[in-house]
């Protein structure tokens, strides 16, 4: 393995823990809200679903990428995720206490309650806001995996089966770790700021070609 394939293995990796992290996070907010009884199963759907949807993206996102402005395009978006992901760093304390406790079914805060904070509300409120944070969660993990690795297909295809793997088997986990240790949270967000900077530079450098093109022709 070459250093610059190591380097990007490494920046894959660290996407993926941090992106799932987020998911899981995202996840046990909206699950917050809910009844005990009512809690495990929401968190479980949207686990499912966030893996689901990381297998369907994965099986067409490298070729989507393909097309030309469409990498500038995942660039851009990847750029609103990383201010996504800074606004939710800078969540208040007690929200993402109440998402951690919620995925692990734990006191943390030793407040006597399990996700006590948080604003009730319905299965089907539950559902519908972890529903629409996978689709768009799980798009961006595997835009940013594919981002970092396009060209080495390889590690490309390592990183789209950790992200599958780390959601449907890890993610409660690495939440719960990432919120003890912010410090990780931030290198990740670091990593993923950089790629959607190369996947901007990299679309212009494939778009403006053609642009100057059609200016010229025209």
């Amino acid at each position: 393995m070459t250093a610059d394939a190591f380097y990007t293995l490494l920046q894959v990796i660290m996407i993926d823990l941090v992106l799932a992290s987020d998911n899981a996070i995202v996840i046990g907010l909206a699950a917050a809200g809910l009844p005990k009884e009512q809690r495990g199963k929401a968190i479980l759907i949207g686990i499912i679903a966030a893996t689901v949807l990381r297998i369907f993206f994965a099986a067409i996102t490298t070729q989507l990428l393909q097309i030309v402005g469409l990498l500038f395009a995942g660039g851009v978006l990847l750029l609103w995720v990383c201010w996504k992901m800074w606004r939710e760093l800078r969540v208040q304390h007690h929200e993402e206490v109440d998402a951690v406790e919620a995925l692990h079914e734990e006191d943390i805060n030793k407040d006597g309650k399990v996700a006590g904070a948080t604003q009730k509300k319905t299965f089907m409120q539950a559902a519908t806001q972890i529903l629409i944070a996978d689709l768009s969660m799980s798009l961006d993990n595997v835009l940013a995996v594919a981002g970092a690795a396009r060209d080495h297909p390889e590690i490309l295809i390592f990183g789209l089966v950790l992200s599958v793997a780390l959601m449907g088997v890890a993610a409660n986990f690495i939440a719960k770790v990432l919120h003890k240790h912010r410090w990780i949270a931030y290198i990740g967000l670091a990593v993923i700021l950089y790629v959607a900077l190369d996947m901007v530079y990299r679309g212009l450098v494939e778009v403006l070609p053609l642009v100057n093109g059609a200016i010229n022709g025209g």
